[in-house]
């Protein structure tokens, strides 16, 4: 799925974001910029140890939530991983909302900040995290829109969503996104 928003691109795969040739990929990360499962697994696995020997240079005392920082990339194809926090859920009422939409936030300004022409995003928080995949898709997709219409960058986001599930509540998320637009 594929839409203009002020002249950039949103585009929905389903897919595995390691493979994404971008200028950005973005991390699913834990605070302690540990590594872990899922994407953060998978990252570190096809990026190698040059990741994790970066943010433990750059980053001794780990990310806090809601925030992001940049790494290289190690073996990925992309030019920098961006390690986005993403809050754990706990019901809703601790903030979560705000959270997630400031680590994405985060990473498109880090995308700008390091001219990045193409960024690729996972569904943060909504894998170990246990976020409600609805919520974080909406969450997601409005604050991505939200940024490409007042700063129009980046040029090209992706969410690269490795279930069809997810992918279906991200397109569900897009197309009501685009509806009130």
């Amino acid at each position: 799925m594929l839409v203009n928003v002020c002249g950039c691109k949103l585009q929905l795969i389903q897919g595995d974001i390691t493979e994404q040739h971008v200028d950005a990929i973005v991390n699913a990360a834990n605070s302690q910029l540990a590594g872990g499962s899922g994407v953060d697994g998978a990252i570190h696995a096809a990026g190698g140890p040059g990741i994790m020997n970066d943010t433990a240079a750059r980053y001794p005392e780990g990310c806090p939530t809601g925030s992001a920082v940049a790494s290289s990339a190690g073996n990925l194809s992309a030019k920098f991983v961006f390690h986005a926090v993403g809050p754990i859920w706990r019901g809703g009422k601790e903030g979560e909302p705000a959270l997630l939409q400031t680590a994405y936030r985060k990473c498109l300004q880090l995308a700008v900040q390091h001219d990045c022409k193409t960024i690729a995003f996972p569904a943060i928080s909504a894998g170990a995290y246990g976020y409600p995949l609805d919520l974080a898709a909406n969450v997601a997709v409005k604050t991505v829109t939200d940024f490409q219409k007042w700063h129009k960058k980046p040029p090209e986001v992706r969410f690269v969503l490795f279930t069809e599930g997810t992918y279906g509540a991200f397109a569900r998320s897009l197309e009501i996104q685009m509806e009130v637009q």
